[in-house]
């Protein structure tokens, strides 16, 4: 097939000069290869949480599909279950209330959302504001679509919140959308109300509409909040949530996006000429989800994150790494040692020598690039065997004590 290419001078789109490989997508080939090999890599990097959805979820799942009426093509603005559901969850959570038949809109997938937003606001040459560090899709998926991206830095003194004094003094003329992140990935810097109050008060001011990604806001967090909890935020600014994170349905792919009845129109216009809905079954299945008893959630999910992130702490304190014990979310975000030249030294030194791989920084932004994440999606197990591995392969006494 190269070869064809390059005899009948078969080109790409110019799109794809302006994104590489992701970076998961090159690097977990690797992985494989070094599995097949026999190494037994105990991966640390993705944040695919590997506990299942509840029994009611499922079951819920297997009775749609069971049934001979439930196999067609579902309406792309999702089944009125699961809207109702989900403004639910949103009253119970965050005491914000929407319409379900206009103030919501059921995504295949929070990721596929920032796809069409992103359709929906900006024209090519546009210009839209991204966290650095940040979640690398919002960066890949407007460099696609023609959007000129303009970072702005998140920092650890200011626990990785927007800087808006220096927000002000840009040129905004041309930024149509503001990507946000909170509890925020990769740093888990947590939410915090003032600052939801600016992201309002800013998108207002400078007619940019702010997107909010809140799919941890229930992962190892006692005070989940919402963007949409700030009065007037749903005239100018839009929130998506996932239940991948919250409720272990990743493979599911079931998001949503949530603001004011226009601006749910103007995706779903993009959304029906891309997708043909989901599933029933899954619909169905999301909605019985989000009645989740609060003790199936803080047994579920809470608890066995919680003592995952004990021994990641315990990883991070091997690793020489400082890290702020505050941060929330499903990931633990640590600053390297100086003797590194850079986060990737030192993974590539800890897949190599102690055969366990986590995620250098450099991926979700220049910013990132003396800080490490490790995930907790992995078996308490396997995090302790990671544990002893770097010890004994990696592990530097004299930095055990940094975060103590």
């Amino acid at each position: 097939m190269t070869e064809q290419t390059l005899r009948y001078n078969i080109e790409p789109a110019r799109r794809l000069s302006e994104v590489s490989e992701y970076y998961f997508s090159r690097k977990l080939k690797e992985v494989a290869e070094m599995n097949a090999a026999g190494m037994d890599i105990i991966s640390l990097a993705i944040g695919s949480p590997d506990m299942p959805p509840s029994p009611r979820t499922i079951e819920t799942l297997c009775e749609v599909a069971r049934r001979a009426d439930a196999h067609g093509y579902q309406p792309t603005m999702g089944t009125p279950e699961l809207r109702t559901a989900m403004a639910g969850f949103y009253r119970r959570r965050f005491g914000v209330e929407l319409d379900p038949h206009t103030e919501i809109q059921p995504l295949i997938g929070s990721k596929e959302g920032i796809l069409h937003i992103t359709l929906a606001f900006v024209n090519p040459g546009d210009e839209v504001l991204v966290p650095d560090p940040g979640y690398p899709t919002y960066t890949s998926l407007s460099k696609i679509l023609g959007a000129r991206v303009v970072n702005y830095p998140l920092c650890e003194d200011n626990g990785w919140q927007p800087d808006f004094d220096a927000l002000e003094n840009m040129d905004l003329s041309r930024v149509r959308l503001m990507w946000t992140n909170y509890p925020n990935m990769p740093t888990g810097g947590n939410a915090r109300m003032e600052t939801y109050r600016r992201l309002v008060d800013f998108a207002r001011r400078h007619s940019i509409v702010v997107v909010n990604d809140n799919p941890y806001s229930l992962i190892l967090n006692e005070q989940p909040l919402s963007l949409l909890q700030v009065p007037g935020a749903k005239d100018c600014c839009i929130e998506l949530n996932s239940m991948s994170k919250s409720h272990n349905m990743p493979g599911w792919r079931v998001g949503m996006c949530a603001t004011n009845a226009t601006f749910i129109n103007w995706i779903l216009k993009v959304k029906s000429n891309i997708d043909s809905g989901t599933f029933r079954g899954i619909q169905l299945a999301a909605a019985a989800a989000y009645d989740n008893s609060d003790e199936w959630h803080r047994e579920s999910n809470i608890e066995v994150y919680r003592r995952r992130r004990e021994t990641a702490e315990r990883i991070m304190r091997v690793l020489g790494c400082k890290f702020d014990e505050g941060q929330v979310g499903m990931f633990l975000w640590g600053r390297i040692p100086d003797g590194y030249a850079d986060a990737e030294q030192l993974t590539e030194r800890v897949l190599h020598k102690a055969r366990v791989f986590i995620t250098p920084g450099f991926i979700f932004g220049e910013k990132g690039r003396r800080y490490i994440r490790i995930s907790l999606c992995a078996k308490e197990e396997r995090m302790k065997e990671a544990l002893e591995r770097i010890t004994a392969s990696i592990g530097d006494n004299k930095h055990k004590d940094n975060n103590k």
